[in-house]
């Protein structure tokens, strides 16, 4: 990106804000909290938390219990926000801690602070509420759930894909502007870490799903990194540090350059796919040609880009068949993806070295089978009915064995060859590695070979920043302490590899990490809030 343009776009007009205090509202010119800096008429908002007002006192139930928090809203997290909506963050703080009251053994000293992303589908992450009711119904959402454990919950707005500057009309969130944002909110929190009212600023903790989940673990892993500075420093974040305590990261979509061969490594000789609905209707959004249309039939009616959607995706019914093409360039990817295994050089909890042969067999390919079948036991053990999954095989009450011959054909493929940087350049990872004019990119050098029209491969920096395996390990980026992936036994929106790739890059580099693939879960997040907390007690509380 130019960034004389990226700064230039971020000259904002004064504006009306809404401040709370207690439960009151009222307007306020936004030059309270704002000053106006230069002939050029750009706002610096202050980075200075003010907890004296600007908040509401508020209440949910999570299992019959009453938890009372103050909320402090849109609180802007950088001086120069190219959009102040998409660069504002939502912080609620359990009541108890105005009252030096404990919750769950926390003080308002100690109190880990949870910092959840909202992202999907690399587009726009709102900031988050407290909710009694998630998206899957089962109960308290995570930062509801969080502030009844005792956790100050941190929740950003981060720009994504499709986030306009205030001209209207440029594109100020490409990458790396979600993880520009995501360290900038950090930063935030360390610069006021003596006027938050409660927190550790030491225990900081991210969690997403999906494109977030990625954006979790790039956070987690590229801690204080130098190369983001320059962006950081565009948009008038603290000087402070990044690096964070600990990242929970579900299904993270991450190392995109290889994300394509992990998935043909696992799904090629399968070759139809059930797209996704809201990939369905991002393509709608865009303009763009549905795979699997018929002619003339209108495209869906635009509507609202749906992160939710994107985190818990839902499959079309309608089989597609794939291209000549795409099947062609499935086996080049499935070929490629050894060499790059091999030359990670990774181990295992035991120490064995984890390879692959040319035709895509050996201990690397054991250890996936392993997860697979740790979760079916597990689920077995738990009296959960494995037996539909006619690629586990079960003798005598025991998994003995997984068929990742059959796997991909019963999971069903849900992308066509490649997954990610699709040819004809209209991904969703295209898009978010496109230009402030909305031009979508490569990122994917066997993409950009294949690709038969005329799109440009994005800037290899760019692509870099994005990749949190570019910095695990390097010795110039403060990796978190702790990391928790999630990726489902029944996922086929990436490959187990990436993620598994992703743990054990972080073992090898010594960091604790509890990686699992649960049972019968698909592309999803946030499904498992009790042992999350468990697992995040256990090493917020540790000695």
């Amino acid at each position: 990106m130019n960034l004389k343009k990226f700064v230039l776009c971020s000259l904002l007009t004064g504006a009306l804000s809404v401040s709370f205090t207690g439960n009151a509202y009222m307007a306020e010119a936004v030059s309270a909290a704002a000053i106006s800096t230069d002939s050029e008429n750009q706002t610096t908002y202050s980075l200075d938390f003010d907890a004296g007002k600007n908040y509401t006192e508020e209440s949910n139930t999570v299992n019959g219990q009453v938890v009372k928090y103050r909320a402090y809203r849109n609180v802007i997290y950088v001086a120069h926000p190219q959009n102040k909506d998409a660069q504002s963050m939502n912080i609620f703080i359990p009541a108890a801690y105005f009252d030096n009251g404990k919750i769950n053994d926390y003080t308002k000293e100690t109190a880990p602070i949870f910092m959840p992303n909202g992202v999907g589908g690399y587009m726009p992450g709102e900031a988050g509420e407290p909710q009694e009711k998630d998206f899957h119904g089962d109960g308290a959402n995570a930062i509801l759930t969080a502030l009844s454990k005792g956790y100050v919950v941190a929740a950003p707005a981060i720009r994504g894909r499709t986030t306009l500057g205030a001209d209207g009309q440029t594109y100020v969130g490409k990458a790396p502007a979600l993880i520009v944002d995501y360290k900038a909110a950090v930063r935030y929190l360390r610069h006021n870490k003596k006027r938050l009212p409660a927190g550790d600023t030491e225990k900081i903790i991210s969690n997403g799903t999906s494109a977030g989940g990625a954006l979790s673990a790039l956070l987690g892993a590229t801690g204080n990194a130098k190369e983001y500075e320059p962006y950081l420093k565009e948009i008038g974040a603290a000087e402070e540090r990044d690096d964070i305590f600990a990242s929970s990261d579900y299904c993270p979509i991450t190392n995109l350059e290889h994300a394509d061969m992990a998935y043909e490594w696992m799904f090629n000789g399968v070759n139809s796919y059930y797209m996704a609905m809201w990939q369905l209707q991002d393509l709608a959004n865009r303009g763009m040609t549905v795979p699997g249309g018929q002619a003339g039939k209108p495209a869906l009616p635009p509507k609202a880009p749906d992160a939710d959607a994107a985190n818990n995706p839902t499959a079309s019914k309608q089989e597609v068949q794939m291209t000549k093409e795409e099947i062609a360039i499935s086996k080049v990817l499935k070929d490629a993806f050894p060499a790059y295994v091999n030359s990670l050089q990774l181990k295992d909890e035991q120490g064995n070295l984890l390879t692959l042969d040319k035709d895509g067999n050996g201990s690397f390919r054991d250890y996936i089978k392993g997860k697979y079948m740790q979760s079916a036991q597990d689920a077995l053990s738990r009296g959960l009915d494995v037996s539909s999954a006619s690629w586990v095989k079960v003798k005598n009450g025991k998994v003995v064995d997984v068929d990742l011959d059959a796997y991909p054909a019963a999971a069903t493929r849900m992308k066509a060859a490649p997954a990610f940087d699709k040819l004809n350049l209209s991904s969703a990872e295209n898009d978010e590695f496109g230009t402030e004019n909305n031009t979508p990119k490569h990122f994917s050098a066997i993409s950009k070979q294949y690709e038969s029209k005329t799109g440009e491969m994005a800037d290899s920096e760019t692509i870099k920043l994005m990749n949190p395996m570019n910095f695990i390990g390097n010795g110039k980026a403060v990796t978190a302490k702790h990391f928790r992936i999630r990726h489902g036994a029944i996922d086929r929106d990436t490959a187990l590899a990436i993620p598994a790739i992703l743990a054990l890059k972080l073992q090898k580099s010594g960091v604790d990490v509890n990686f699992y693939s649960p049972w019968n879960r698909g592309h999803a997040g946030d499904y498992d809030l009790p042992e999350l907390f468990n697992w995040l007690d256990s090493i917020c509380k540790a000695k």
